[in-house]
């Protein structure tokens, strides 16, 4: 009979593509994993893995066993779901990842809400763009808080998507800056000209600065680029120039900004949370997707583009 520990090692090599990767993702020395997957090969009497040198991949009949063997661990997650349904009382750790904006935006408001339940602990980490889906189908994390700039985020045979809310773009400045006058117009054309900051090329939220330009002869050559929304608006905040981020980037709190809306209709990225359909049931996830979509109402209250610095609700209105 084949073990469970050795088909989650399987899957993880091929996620992975390195012996020595999925070694480090679970916490194993390589050559253990090497071990395990050699006694996978002897359980079904058949090649899995073509080994050489320098590296290793599976076989087709490797292949195939990792298509076989997420069904199997996802039966067994689902069945571990419903079982602990029953109990009814969530517990134990449900580890959530987010992108960075996200995590700051989400986490006072999901410990407020979660510090009921003392016998579940919540671990809430970061991840790029573009990662938090791939590591709730590995199983590395329970939901995954993702951006979706262009509609692509969907419901997979084995993935949930929940949608939480939209961010749009917003125009921030220093609060002596000329624009930070709401009754000042905002012309896209005369804002070509200003001294702009922002993330480096091929960062969605670059790509959606781009978006907005589109219309007035795109945007100009962008002198300063930084890594990280939260350095941009505090080099705003110091009068150094002028950006354009997610309003969700305006939940760290950073002083000194004037927040303009964009005329139109703005470019902006939806939230969603994503959680593993065999998971969904579990009492740890579930309260936790609750208490992600309670708090998820007051951001979005909070994203008014003109006010979204000055807003926050009450300490104990998620209690």
């Amino acid at each position: 009979m084949l073990e469970l520990r050795r088909l989650v090692l399987i899957c993880e090599f091929a996620r992975r593509g390195s012996i020595a990767a999925a070694a480090a993702s679970l916490g194993y020395s390589p050559s253990a994993v090497s071990q395990q997957l050699v006694a996978l090969e002897r359980e079904t009497g058949t090649a899995l893995i073509d080994r050489t040198a320098r590296s290793a991949e599976l076989t087709d009949a490797g292949r195939r066993l990792v298509a076989h063997a997420e069904r199997i661990l996802s039966m067994v997650e689902e069945a571990e779901s419903d079982l602990s349904a029953q109990a009814g009382t969530p517990a134990g750790r449900v580890v959530v990842t987010a992108f960075p904006t996200a995590a700051v935006a989400f986490a006072p408001a999901l410990a407020r809400s979660l510090r009921r339940h003392t016998e579940l602990t919540l671990r809430l980490g970061q991840s790029r763009s573009g990662r938090g889906m791939r590591e709730v189908q590995s199983g590395e994390v329970d939901i995954a808080l993702v951006d979706d700039w262009y509609g692509h985020v969907r419901d997979s045979e084995s993935l949930r998507v929940f949608p939480l809310l939209h961010d749009p773009m917003v125009l921030v400045v220093p609060r002596k800056h000329r624009l930070a006058d709401p009754d000042v117009p905002l012309d896209l054309r005369e804002l070509r000209d200003e001294p702009w900051m922002a993330t480096p090329d091929g960062e969605p939220s670059r790509l959606a600065v781009d978006r907005l330009f589109v219309d007035v002869g795109g945007a100009r050559r962008t002198p300063w680029e930084f890594e990280g929304l939260g350095t941009i608006l505090s080099l705003v905040a110091k009068g150094i120039g002028i950006a354009a981020v997610p309003a969700l980037a305006l939940a760290a709190g950073v002083r000194g900004l004037a927040v303009r809306q964009f005329p139109g209709n703005p470019v902006g990225r939806d939230v969603h949370a994503v959680a593993r359909r065999s998971s969904v049931h579990r009492p740890s996830v579930s309260v936790t997707l609750r208490a992600i979509h309670v708090a998820a109402r007051y951001i979005a209250a909070d994203l008014d583009p003109v006010r979204a610095a000055e807003r926050r609700p009450p300490e104990d209105a998620l209690d």
